[in-house]
C-alpha cells in the first residue's frame, strides 16, 4: 500500500508556478529524501501534503484514499470532513524552526495536541509522552521550559511532539537547517532510529550524508519538478540528469 501518492500536483503563488506536475509515490515504511537547490519547491511540496499550502491542481492520495483533488485552484472532488481529518492526523510534521510553546513545559508541549485534537485525557497521554522523551534522550527535560534547551534539544522535542499524535507518516522540512553544526548529529540520530523502526518518512534535507545512509530513495527537485529519483548509490555515484550532476558537484 502506498502511504502518499501525488498525481500532477501544481502550485502557483499568483503568476509564479512553484510546483509543476509533481508525481511521487511513497510506499509504506519507505524513507525518501528530497534534495535540490533553494527555490526548487521542496518545502512547498511537503507543506502541500498536509494542506499548509493549498495546491492549485492535481490529486493527493493518503493510504491509497483520495485526500484532495483540485483543478484551476478549485476543489473538484472532496471527501467527508471526518475522513479528511482522520487522514490529516496520519501525518506528523517537523519544521526548520521548532515552534514549541514557550509558556509550556516540554512534557506539556507533547501532551497538548493529543489532548486537544484527539480528546484524550492526561492520564492516557502522559505515559506515551514520557516514553517518547526517553526515546529522544530527553527524559530529564520533561519539566523544563523550551527557553532552557539548546537548538538540538528543541528539535528533538519537536520530533517527539509530532510522534505523540501517533502518525503513520512523518514529514521533515529541513529539520537541521536552523541548528549549529555540532547539534545536527543528535537530531539526525533520532531520525535514523525512526527509519530503522519502519516509520514512513519524507524528508527535505541538505544533509547528503544522511540521505546517502538512510534513504531508500533520493528525489532531486529543481524548478518545481522532480528531475530525477533513484536509490542513493545511483543518485550520488552516477546521476543521469545534467542538473542533478551540477547540483551534487556544487555541494559534495
Amino acid at each position: 500500500m502506498s502511504m502518499i501518492r501525488t498525481e500532477h500536483v501544481s502550485k502557483k503563488f499568483g503568476h509564479l508556478e512553484v510546483l509543476k506536475d509533481v508525481n511521487l509515490t511513497v510506499e509504506n515504511g519507505e524513507v525518501i529524501c528530497i534534495i535540490g537547490p533553494s527555490g526548487a519547491g521542496k518545502s512547498t511540496f511537503l507543506r502541500s501534503l498536509n494542506q499548509l499550502e493549498m495546491i492549485t491542481g492535481g490529486k493527493i492520495y493518503i493510504e491509497d484514499e483520495l485526500f484532495l483533488h483540485r483543478e484551476h485552484d478549485k476543489t473538484v472532488e472532496s471527501i467527508d470532513k471526518e475522513k479528511h481529518k482522520a487522514l490529516m492526523l496520519e501525518m506528523g510534521m517537523v519544521f526548520q524552526h521548532f515552534n514549541l510553546f514557550p509558556h509550556k513545559t516540554v512534557l506539556e508541549n507533547l501532551m497538548l495536541a493529543p489532548m486537544t485534537v484527539k480528546g484524550k485525557s492526561q492520564e492516557e497521554v502522559e505515559p506515551l509522552a514520557r516514553q517518547l522523551l526517553s526515546e529522544v534522550g530527553l527524559s530529564d527535560k520533561a519539566d523544563v521550559y523550551p527557553s532552557k534547551l539548546s537548538g538540538g534539544q528543541k528539535q528533538r522535542v519537536a520530533i517527539a511532539r509530532a510522534l505523540a499524535m501517533q502518525p503513520k507518516i512523518m514529514l521533515f522540512d529541513e529539520p537541521t537547517s536552523a541548528l549549529d553544526p555540532e547539534l545536527v548529529g543528535e537530531v539526525l540520530n533520532v531520525m535514523k532510529k525512526l527509519a530503522e523502526e519502519g516509520m514512513t518518512m519524507l524528508c527535505v534535507t541538505h544533509e547528503m550524508g544522511f540521505a546517502r545512509e538512510v534513504a531508500d530513495r533520493v528525489v532531486f527537485m529543481a524548478d518545481g519538478i522532480i528531475m530525477e529519483e533513484g536509490k542513493p548509490e545511483e543518485m550520488f555515484n552516477n546521476p543521469q540528469n545534467a542538473r542533478t550532476k551540477q547540483f551534487l558537484q556544487s555541494i559534495l
